[in-house]
Order: structure tokens, then sequence, then C-alpha cells
């Protein structure tokens, strides 16, 4: 009977590990499918979209047909449409992204100028959005169907249905151009004060919600009820027993979502005039500037695909149950 024992334990010890190890390489093997299709859409739909990237290139200039060609074959567009297809998925895969059809330099280097922008919008919006949300959330979830719940969910559902162009020409008129507090344009602490809570109030709002939801669930089960009759304080239940179960539901939402932020910055980075991958890619797309295009959209594909895997583990982490 020990040995049985003993021998269940070990194959318990052993099989957790590879079913979990399994789940990662399904996860990654998902990943690389979903990659490869976005990527797919993005190359047939720039192809498919009316209008010449040379002749918009050229706005206007008067070419002969023998330049015209010249310019399609040095620019790679006169290949059949399968040779461009797997010369862009063999040249992403080694981080090689093209050259941009408009200003010759290399879209990585173009990237690379624009991205810290865009990095910092999301990083201010996503901590905005992550505080304010999780307040809203916390406080309505421990006071539920009262005149606080009701408030909190009405400011989040106000951050979910105003639409942020909106939202921050309203922070600009009242917050820079009446009280004069922070400035509208500029790359420091400051100039990111306006943007981040544009982009960050959409995430509070459905942030809040599903923390509220999350509390609600958590505090009325058993193991809370037995924490309080130990004598325990309402912060303590809260923070030690109660916001470990009830983070994993909000924890997916935060992960798509900053993702999203990264990808979605275009509204914000247009109505406050900053650089950043958005406004790179609007003028990308109007130009039909195929590896420029393609290229964001690479970068914001593998960053949503990469953070999302890394929330699957962190559920292992967090709940080891999920590993089972």
């Amino acid at each position: 009977m020990a040995s049985r024992n003993c021998l269940t334990v070990l194959v318990r010890m052993f099989a957790i590990p590879i079913v979990h190890t399994m789940q990662i390489a399904a996860r990654l093997f998902s990943a690389i499918v979903t990659l490869l299709i976005t990527w797919t859409v993005v190359f047939g739909a720039m192809r498919l979209a009316p209008g010449d990237p040379v002749l918009l290139m050229l706005q206007g200039t008067p070419i002969s047909d023998q330049a015209m060609d010249a310019a399609r074959a040095k620019l790679g567009l006169d290949r059949p449409f399968v040779v461009q297809y797997v010369s862009f998925l063999t040249n992403a895969v080694r981080g090689d992204l093209g050259d941009s059809f408009r200003s010759r330099q290399p879209v990585t280097s173009l990237i690379a100028a624009e991205f810290p922008y865009t990095l910092q919008l999301a990083i201010g919006g996503f901590l905005i959005g992550v505080l304010l949300g999780a307040t809203l959330g916390i406080v309505a979830g421990l006071r539920p169907n009262g005149w606080t719940d009701t408030l909190c969910m009405t400011l989040a559902l106000a951050g979910l249905s105003l639409p942020s162009f909106w939202i921050g020409m309203i922070l600009i008129q009242v917050f820079a151009t009446q009280l004069g507090w922070v400035p509208v344009l500029g790359s420091g602490l400051q100039a990111l004060v306006l943007p981040s809570i544009t982009l960050g109030l959409f995430l509070a709002g459905g942030l809040a919600r599903l923390v509220r939801n999350s509390i609600i669930d958590v505090m009325a089960q058993d193991y809370i009820r037995t924490a309080y009759a130990k004598g325990l304080t309402t912060v303590r239940v809260v923070a030690k027993h109660a916001m470990r179960n009830a983070i994993i539901p909000p924890l997916t939402l935060l992960g798509i979502q900053f993702a999203l932020l990264i990808g979605g910055a275009v509204v914000t980075e247009t109505v406050f005039a900053r650089p950043g991958i958005g406004r790179l890619l609007v003028l990308a797309v109007l130009e039909k500037d195929f590896p420029v295009v393609q290229g964001v959209v690479v970068l914001t594909t593998a960053a949503y695909v990469l953070i999302n895997l890394a929330i699957d583990i962190a559920y292992g982490i967090i709940d080891p149950r999920v590993q089972a």
C-alpha cells in the first residue's frame, strides 16, 4: 500500500508539469497560427486596396511608362502576388520588415523612432485605467446595490461610452486652455497626463465593472465568512483573501487591453498631435506604404499575442488549479 501511494504521488508530481508544458505548447502553436492569419489578411488587404503606391509617391509628377515600370520593379511590385507574400513572411520571421516605399528608410528604424512615444502613452493609459478602474470596482463591490455602487458604475459606464476624441478635446479645453495646468504639446511627463487620462478611461470603465462583479462573487464565499469570524478586518480580508481570487477574471481584460492600447492609440495621438506608431500607421495607409503598414501590424499583433500568452502562463502561477 505504501509503495502504491508513493507511486501515485510521483505520477502526480511529474504529470502536472507535463500537462502544463503541453498547454503552453498548444498556446504557442495557437499564437503562431493567429499571427500567420493576421499577417496574411493585412498583406492581402493592402494589395487589393485601390491606388498605385508609385503614383502616390510621385504626388502627380509626370512620369513615363518605362520609368513607372522601373519604379515598380525596384519596389518589388512587379513580382507575382505569391512571391511577394512568401518574401514578406520569410523576412518578417527574420525581423527584416523591408524599406519604406516613400522614405526608403528601414521600417524597423521608423518604428523604433516612433514606438517609445506610443509605449509611454500606453503605459500611462494603462496605469490610469488600472488605478481608477480597480478603485471604482473595489468600492462598488464592497458596497453593492447602494448609492456608492450606482455612482461608481455610472462613472465606469461614462468611461466606456464617451468617445475618446470627445474626452480628449474636453480635457484640452478645460485643463490646458482655460486652467493652464498642463501643456497640450510636448514630450515631457506633464504633456503625457491628458493623453493618458483620455486613453485610460475606456480601460477603467470595463475593468471597474469586472472587478465589481468579481469582488461580489468572492465576498460571498464561505472562506471569506470564516475569515471575518476569526476577527480579521475588512482591509485584511480583501487584501489577503479576496483579491487573490478576484483578480483572475480582470487579469484577462488587462492583458487584452494593454496590447490594444499599444495598437489602438491612433485617435489619442491624433487629437493631441503626438508622435507614435498610430500616426505612422495612418500616414502609411493613406500613402499605401505597404512595408510600413505591414511592419506596424507585425509589431502590434505580436505584442497582443505575446501578452496574452504571458497572461495564460500567469494563471497557473496565481491559481495552481488552472494547471490541473
